[in-house]
């Protein structure tokens, strides 16, 4: 059960360094002067909600707020614990659903405090609770639904459900000042080229078998590198070290990717070469890094192309990639556009942008009964109504 007065304590470390982000350029509609008063307003006359994320093995809960005055909101906190596995082995929902739940009273508190450090009850302070309602796995998702629905009891406030992926996009948009980009979303769990019309974000390719993290995360597991801060990011740094290209499949569908073939082939080719030092663990991630990244920049060129679009906003754990980020950059910039990238603090799963995606939703008009405040494994992008974006449509070239 949760208990705000847990005296479990998070180490006091600021998370939140990040000034106001002004949203007077995103395009976003403006928000209905009948509905501001629907919500509660702390004592500087902002909105302020909590954000739960715990839809795999990182858990947090953020702390947002808009002022008025200025358009802008404001991270106030954003603390994360991560689940990381031992060498060799992957998360599974039942031990990653123990670890959030050991942490996410303590996570609650570290950002209320960092929030209202002066405020001994802040809780009078929120607007409202925002929480995934997914996609993702089901024990973790399921222990921050509980929480959020408690913490709104508790409060007093109201639930707002929101997609994982819209909060990604949602915290980017904000984040990098992007008002229409083409979206390439890439995590642990999905793989998507998306684009905003009709206010729906429309999903244009996607992975059609594994997604792009998971692939990178077992062939770490493969060659034995450590989860430890994550198996992507130890693929990473061992792509610096290398020096020979090896050919592996390249795998493009229309606008689909696929991955699993491609693992399978490194793979083999890792249980075959490296015994024999004819290849090494370096030039194996840099190979693999490589064919990845250029399958998904050719179908994010695909989409700004269809789309007339020239802003592409990278969002998702594996976002935060440089080598992505570089490879990117390459092709935007020779088609005359801007990349909008963020690194680990806002790409890798968090709190805050649960929040964000939340509290555009809640200046809206949209919250989430009690008994409608559950979630699921499956909850497509496409399926959110993006109501404070106003309706467009694409300008083909």
């Amino acid at each position: 059960s949760l208990v705000l007065n847990s005296p479990k304590k998070m180490n006091a470390t600021k998370t939140a360094i990040d000034g106001p982000c002004d949203c007077s350029l995103l395009g976003n509609l403006p928000i209905p002067s009948e509905l501001k008063k629907l919500h509660r307003i702390d004592c500087k006359g902002q909105t302020v909600v909590i954000g739960i994320e715990g839809s795999a093995n990182k858990v947090g809960v953020g702390v947002l707020a808009y002022q008025p005055s200025t358009n802008s909101y404001t991270t106030l906190s954003n603390p994360r614990k991560t689940y990381i596995s031992p060498p060799g082995h992957g998360f599974l929902p039942k031990e990653t659903s123990w670890h959030h739940q050991a942490h996410i009273v303590a996570l609650v508190r570290a950002a209320l405090e960092e929030a209202f450090p002066d405020n001994k009850t802040p809780g009078k302070e929120i607007s409202a609770v925002c929480y995934t309602k997914g996609p993702g796995m089901g024990g973790p998702l399921r222990t921050c639904a509980v929480a959020a629905r408690t913490i709104s009891l508790i409060f007093g406030c109201p639930l707002v459900a929101v997609n994982h992926c819209v909060g990604h996009i949602e915290m980017g948009r904000v984040a990098t000042g992007a008002s229409d980009p083409v979206v390439l979303y890439v995590s642990g769990g999905n793989t998507q080229v998306i684009a905003y019309s009709d206010q729906r974000y429309q999903i244009f390719g996607e992975t059609i078998d594994i997604a792009i993290g998971n692939c990178l995360d077992r062939f770490a597991r493969v060659i034995g590198l450590s989860n430890d801060p994550s198996p992507g990011y130890n693929i990473e740094q061992e792509a610096k070290k290398g020096t020979q290209f090896i050919e592996l499949p390249y795998v493009v569908k229309g606008m689909d990717v696929s991955f699993s073939g491609i693992l399978t082939y490194v793979e083999q080719e890792a249980k075959k070469s490296l015994s024999k030092g004819i290849v090494t663990k370096a030039d194996l991630c840099f190979s693999l890094q490589e064919t990845l990244f250029a399958m998904l920049v050719e179908i994010t060129e695909r989409a700004m192309a269809h789309c007339g679009q020239n802003e592409v906003l990278i969002v998702g754990g594996v976002g935060c990639n440089r080598r992505l980020q570089e490879m990117m950059d390459a092709m935007v910039n020779e088609r005359g556009g801007q990349l909008c990238a963020m690194d680990h603090r806002y790409c890798i799963d968090n709190g805050a942008m649960i929040a964000q995606a939340g509290i555009f939703a809640l200046q809206h008009g949209i919250t989430t009964k009690m008994k409608d405040a559950t979630c699921t494994q499956r909850f497509r992008t496409d399926q959110v109504k993006v109501i404070w974006r106003p309706s467009t449509v694409w300008n083909h070239s």
